[in-house]
């Protein structure tokens, strides 16, 4: 499979060209692309490339048996394979699927101490082990989370060059309309995005095949790897609860009221029984979680309701696999979202916001409509962001830029599937812009 040009591809390039790295541990959820930017970057920065994997060499786990020692590490991988080259200064160790061995974590002080050779490691469900990994390696590593491909890096697949979303970049910066050419362009090509979802794997076929032919088959085997993964790293009871959870949330994204209901997970489901089962979705990276403000002003940080919380998917193919038969072939032959036309969109709008590392915040007042889908913020301001299926008005965003109860609310977002404009505070962008928000926003501020 050709590689797909990622964005990690200048953060590795810029982490090998500090003189003061440490070891770097790549995290991120099964098929997002980890080894494969892995093995490029090393091909082409590194005279020698070890790569480890746990899981399907399980006894490498043997070269720690007598201590951490970076030689020792070294004179035991050699034992077993005495094919690998240690060129000091030109090569990248690669610990892949680490989930299966976190204790070689503990070696990255020495590996970094010793300051010899360049160190990544990587793996799915690293953060359920997070708190172990921190504990043993504390100080010795930096952490990097990758998810799944963006639009932009969609765009990019599909044969798209730097100036197309230049050219979008500079309309929503100057709020003026894009031509119906290409406005209808990119519709297209982020429809077929929603479609796909960011799985590289996935990506590659589509644009191979150029049609859907087996995409929905390919999303489903994800998510059944998933499921698998629960079932092999989670424990008990658990690993039902998880599984409902995570099979739950397309019904709960298709209510009106979004906001995840545990009680409607399983008869008799209790919060204090399910919350654990939400953290390990989340830090396994399948999920996001959005949380509910207390009210919308600043700061973001402890201003959530933790009784109040919306699920995502951290990639919308995995809303597609979770469909029924009948509306995923409507929703790929017809376009037709049905129900789920909501929930999808709002779905893609979270998974950009999260790929811009925004955490995610939503709001509702209990005793009235006020409702907002997201906000995001910058130095100075809180910024409402509201998702539409229609070009409808947008009543809770118009009350709260206008409302002198919220000061730090000037000015809204609105993701439509209309045009770039404008008018009475509120910048309205097609759905497809998402993945340029924080730039605009940085720019504009």
């Amino acid at each position: 499979m050709q590689y797909l040009k990622r964005k990690i591809d200048s953060y590795l390039l810029n982490w090998k060209n500090d003189p003061n790295k440490m070891p770097l541990i790549v995290a991120g959820a099964r098929q997002v692309g980890k080894t494969a930017s892995i093995r490029h970057f090393a091909q082409s920065q590194y005279t020698s490339f070890v790569e480890i994997n746990f899981v399907t060499n399980p006894g490498y786990k043997a070269i720690t048996k007598e201590g951490y020692d970076p030689k020792t590490i070294r004179r035991n991988l050699s034992m077993i394979n005495p094919s690998l080259q240690f060129i000091p200064g030109k090569t990248l160790l690669f610990f892949d699927e680490v989930q299966a061995f976190p204790e070689i974590t503990t070696s990255l002080k020495f590996f970094k101490e010793e300051g010899q050779y360049d160190v990544i490691c990587s793996g799915s469900l690293l953060g359920v082990n997070a708190h172990h990994i921190d504990s043993i390696s504390v100080g010795a590593k930096i952490d990097k989370l990758m998810w799944s491909m963006d639009f932009e890096e969609y765009l990019w697949a599909r044969g798209y060059k730097e100036d197309f979303v230049e050219e979008i970049f500079q309309h929503m910066r100057s709020a003026t309309a894009l031509s119906q050419l290409a406005l209808e362009t990119l519709q297209k090509l982020f429809l077929d995005y929603v479609l796909t979802g960011g799985m590289p794997r996935v990506v590659a076929t589509f644009i191979e095949q150029q049609n859907f032919s087996g995409i929905l088959g390919m999303q489903r085997q994800l998510l059944s790897d998933y499921k698998s993964d629960v079932r092999k790293y989670s424990e008990g009871t658990e690993q039902t609860r998880i599984i409902n959870v995570l099979n739950r949330i397309p019904a709960q994204l298709a209510m009106e009221n979004k906001k995840f209901q545990i009680s409607k997970v399983a008869q008799g489901a209790r919060a204090r029984d399910y919350w654990g089962c939400v953290e390990w979705l989340h830090d396994a990276g399948i999920i996001t979680i959005c949380h509910c403000l207390q009210t919308p002003n600043l700061p973001i940080r402890g201003n959530t309701d933790d009784n109040k919380y919306k699920l995502y998917y951290a990639d919308t193919g995995l809303l597609i696999a979770n469909l029924d038969d009948e509306a995923s072939t409507d929703l790929r032959v017809h376009k037709n979202m049905g129900v789920y036309r909501g929930a999808l969109y709002e779905q893609f709008v979270s998974e950009a916001l999260v790929k811009q590392d925004y955490p995610l915040v939503y709001y509702k007042r209990p005793d009235s409509t006020l409702e907002e889908d997201f906000f995001v913020r910058t130095s100075k301001h809180l910024i409402p962001v509201e998702v539409k299926t229609t070009g409808g008005q947008a009543k809770s965003l118009r009350t709260l830029i206008d409302s002198s109860s919220y000061p730090d609310i000037s000015f809204g977002i609105k993701f439509t599937g209309g045009n770039i404009g404008f008018e009475q505070n509120i910048y309205t962008f097609p759905w497809a812009c998402t993945f340029l928000l924080k730039r605009f926003l940085s720019e504009l501020e």
